[in-house]
């Protein structure tokens, strides 16, 4: 394991690969993606790492120039990893999709909460489920990569009950709503990463969380 990124603020010539390339032939792909991806995107701070790994999701470096970052999001979800708490998923891809070892952290998915407020109210499952899980959603980390719905139902949490997520990667995607819930995301007082416009998707948003989990593994790791 590399030690250049195994202290917190040392991000400059990483050359951490990603843990899950735990054979010959995924190390190498895994290294090649990200040495290309580093000298096309760069590689001096920690959201340029994201934008890496976001783009090698998509396959398409567009996808890094589409990112934003609003207060501080990187360290807050380390700051959420660190203290154990829930990483909650809007649909069955994105929590299939999110690494669960190495951290302590629960990967649940929204779509398991709240079948009784989508009867009662006539809303999507997913808002439903985060709304059903308003309490688990406070202080942790808030994965959408598909459901521009659920991502307004949580604006509507912070904005009108003060609800504070420790971090909320929305990267709802398609022709309604997708891009206006991201613009109101940004507008908020929370730490978050979008896309800009209706792209997003379930590959950014997990790539997104999978790195601040290898960062997270390497700040968790001895020196060698």
């Amino acid at each position: 394991m590399s030690k250049e990124l195994s202290h917190h603020g040392d991000t400059i010539e990483n050359t951490y690969i990603d843990p899950g390339a735990d054979t010959p032939e995924g190390y190498e792909i895994s290294a090649t993606s990200r040495a290309l991806a580093r000298r096309v995107i760069g590689d001096r701070t920690v959201e340029d790492r994201v934008r890496q790994r976001c783009a090698i999701s998509t396959g398409d470096f567009i996808m890094a120039d589409l990112l934003r970052f609003n207060n501080d999001p990187v360290q807050a979800g380390l700051d959420a990893l660190h203290r154990n708490l829930p990483i909650i998923a809007d649909i069955r891809m994105v929590q299939t999709g999110i690494r669960k070892q190495g951290h302590g952290s629960e990967v649940q998915c929204a779509l398991d909460y709240g079948k009784e407020i989508s009867r009662e109210r006539g809303i999507t499952r997913t808002s439903s489920g985060y709304l059903a899980l308003r309490e688990r959603l406070e202080g942790g980390i808030v994965v959408i990569g598909n459901a521009p719905s659920a991502l307004l139902a949580i604006c509507d949490l912070i904005g009108d009950e003060g609800l504070r997520p420790g971090l909320i990667i929305g990267m709802a995607v398609g022709f309604v709503n997708a891009a206006e819930s991201k613009e109101r995301l940004r507008g908020l007082d929370v730490p978050s990463i979008t896309t800009i416009g209706t792209r997003g998707g379930t590959p950014p948003a997990v790539a997104a969380m999978n790195e601040i989990i290898t960062m997270y593994i390497e700040q968790c790791s001895p020196d060698e």
